[in-house]
Parts: C-alpha cells; structure tokens; sequence
C-alpha cells in the first residue's frame, strides 16, 4: 500500500480525498501553518499532495506577498523537501484560473495568461516546481475546473442559495466545464497509482449548462423555478462586460480528451444529489 503525504489537513480537497481513499492508501495529513510540515520525515512517503494555499477569499492588492507566500514558495519548499528525502511523486493543485478568461475553449496547447493574483501565484508555482521535476521525482500538476460537492466552499454554495431563491431564471444556453470532488479524488487515486507526472486537466464527463444546474438543485429541493430566455441578449451583452455575469452564465470549458470516464465514478445527476 502507498503512503502519501497530505499538506492542507483543513483543505477541502485535502479532506475529502482522505475520506475517500483512506484504505486504499496508508494516508497521513499535516498542516502547512507554522512549519509543522517541516517536521515530518518525507522518507518512505510514495507521493506527496500539496493542497495547502490561498483560495475563495475577496482578492486586495496589498495580498500580493501573501498569494506568492503562499501559493508558490511554501509549494516549492515543500517539493524541495520531497525531492531531497525521496520522496517519488509531487501532485500539486494548481486551477483553471492559470488561463484567466480570454479564452472561453482551453485545451493542453492553450498558453496560460491568468488576470489575477490567484491565477498568477499558482501559474508561478508550476513554473518553479518544474525546474525540480525530473526522472526520479515526478510532478503531476492538476488544473481543475470549479470543483464543487457536499459543503465545498466557493460559487456552488452561492449557486445553490440562488437556485432556493429565485422563482425565475434565464434560460441561457452557456457551457462550462466543473468536476465533482469524488471525480476529482479518484483522477487524484488514480495518478498516485500510476506515479503519473505532467500538467492534466481534470473535469466531469459532460459539460454543465448553469439553467441546467439550478434546476436540478431546485428539484432536489422541491421547488419549481421558471425558466425564460427573455434575458437572454441582456445577458450576451452583459457577459461582455461585468465579471461576475460572465462567471455564471459565460462558456469556459476544457477540451475532453475522452478519458474522462476513467475516473468520473459519479455522473452529473447523482452528483448534484449528493452535494445539495
């Protein structure tokens, strides 16, 4: 059984990977705060997976140093560590945020170019982690969509708080690529099995339509919301011009490389059950 290294025990993905692969993995999470980390003896680890980092909060710009802090040199200090103690395997969680939003259909050749501090620290972050990369340590670097799932932080919270809400709601015929954290933690399994290196793009097996989406949430919570395309040319318009119009209702997807179904064990509608 491998052992792996979780950095990021009060991570929502750090967590719920733990629950869904303990057993199948001999498991043990630390926390990235006041050095603990450095504590721990990387050796006879097989993988390490660095979730530690600054997510889901109101960007400033006097947080610059804590985004780099955070996001990229505590990352490469930890690498570093693996790599000196022989440690196999560095996943590190980077997101799709690396692109920013210019370009509405990414693919493995689309060149990053993030907008904000987010995106910039963690685009750093790969970029220092791969001049560690080599043939006895592996870097596996994941660009996840939205993840969303039970009690996830981000905007599917606020998506399932709209969809109680509203009794109407535009009928906008957009796509986006998204990946439930059971999809993710086992694209994550899997990788750790594999010792699988490289920069991947993980999503669930179809696009999601945010119409769509609501109304599967307001079903699950027996409620009816009416669906009108009356908005819609204010919305094209709007998409254009205001960014949070564009992250609800604008087009960003990943191209599918047609093995999703390798590691998407949940599908769609059964995973939006299980996360409302």
């Amino acid at each position: 059984m491998k052992k792996v290294l979780i950095i990021g025990e009060n991570s929502y993905i750090g967590k719920s990977f733990e629950t869904y692969a303990n057993g199948r993995f001999s498991i043990t999470m630390t926390s990235s705060r006041n050095n603990t980390w450095k504590d721990i003896d990387f050796a006879g680890f097989d993988s390490i997976l660095h979730c530690a980092g600054i997510a889901h909060v109101k960007q400033k710009a006097k947080m610059e140093e804590q985004y780099y802090t955070v996001n990229c040199d505590l990352a490469v200090e930890v690498a570093s560590k693996s790599k000196n103690e022989k440690v196999k395997q560095f996943i590190y969680l980077s997101s799709m945020s690396v692109f920013g939003s210019k370009t509405n259909e990414i693919d493995s050749e689309t060149t990053p170019d993030p907008e904000d501090l987010y995106g910039r620290s963690k685009l750093n972050a790969e970029q220092k982690l791969q001049e560690l990369a080599d043939g006895d340590f592996k870097l596996c670097i994941l660009r996840p969509p939205m993840v969303y799932g039970k009690d996830c932080p981000g905007n599917f919270p606020r998506l399932i708080k709209l969809a109680r809400k509203t009794p109407i709601f535009p009928d906008y015929p957009n796509k986006r690529s998204m990946i439930y954290i059971e999809n993710l933690c086992e694209f994550i399994a899997s990788a750790i099995d594999k010792n699988t290196s490289g920069i991947h793009l993980p999503q669930n097996a179809s696009y999601i339509n945010t119409t769509e989406l609501v109304k599967h949430i307001s079903h699950l919570k027996n409620k009816k919301t009416l669906t009108t395309k009356l908005f819609n040319p204010i919305i094209t318009l709007l998409t254009k011009r205001i960014s949070p119009i564009k992250k609800l209702f604008g087009d960003l997807t990943y191209a599918f490389t047609g093995n999703e179904g390798d590691y998407n064990v949940v599908k769609f509608e059964e995973s939006i059950k299980r996360s409302v």
